[in-house]
């Protein structure tokens, strides 16, 4: 009787080692790299962009009224 408990005893251990061994990732990963182009964006200030669209409009004025004199 001693000796099956002795027995049972190591098989317990041994098993127990046995789950702490270092066992291949089951998962795989995979690096992906992307290259994306990025715009720049105007350092420009609200100021400089409105006044940029007031000088398309006058622009367009002076055109206009160019053309009538002509």
């Amino acid at each position: 009787m001693k000796k099956l408990f002795v027995l049972l005893a190591v098989v317990a251990i041994s098993f127990g080692f046995e789950s702490c061994r270092d066992q291949e990732p089951t998962t795989h990963t995979k690096e992906v790299i992307r290259e994306v182009e990025v715009k720049e964006e105007k350092s420009e200030g609200i100021l400089e962009r409105a006044g940029e669209k007031v000088d398309e409009k006058v622009n367009k004025e002076i055109d206009k009224t160019l053309d009538k004199i002509d």
